[in-house]
This record gives C-alpha cells, sequence and structure tokens, in this order.
C-alpha cells in the first residue's frame, strides 16, 4: 500500500506542476497546487490499491470455496477414456 502511495503522490505532483506550469501560474502558487494534487493523488490511490487488494482476496476465496467435484469428475473422464 505504501508503494501505491508513493505512486499516487509522485503522479499527482508531476500533474500538478504541470498543469500550474501551463497556466503561467508562478512557482509558488505551482508548488502549493502540486503539493495538495500529491496528497489527494496518494489518499486516492491508497484506497483504490485497497478496494482492489480486497476484491482479489475475495475472488481467491470464492475460487477456493467451489467444489472440487466439478473439476475432478473431467479428469475422471479423461482418465477412463484413455485405453
Amino acid at each position: 500500500m505504501q508503494l501505491l502511495m508513493l505512486l499516487g503522490g509522485l503522479i499527482g505532483f508531476l500533474i500538478g506542476v504541470l498543469l500550474g506550469a501551463a497556466q503561467g501560474s508562478a512557482w509558488p502558487g505551482v508548488l502549493w497546487r502540486a503539493s495538495v494534487a500529491a496528497f489527494l493523488a496518494g489518499v486516492v490511490l491508497r484506497w483504490w490499491g485497497r478496494v482492489w487488494t480486497r476484491s482479489l482476496q475475495q475472488a481467491q476465496r470464492e475460487r477456493l470455496s467451489r467444489p472440487a467435484s466439478s473439476g475432478s469428475s473431467s479428469s475422471n473422464r479423461q482418465a477412463k477414456a484413455q485405453p
């Protein structure tokens, strides 16, 4: 999660600097806006990473909780078909 937050902060800072420079703002204003953008992007990417991790864990739990009979019956049919 820390890596995602750092990545989000870096992306947010770069976007803030680029947009501030494109507007022609003064550098103190650009750095202030870039810092706020870095914070917000870091928080959003951390939240998204948690949601993504939970959904992956849920999908894995659902896959493991399926009955094993459906997979084993197809392998039994293949074994019986071979001479």
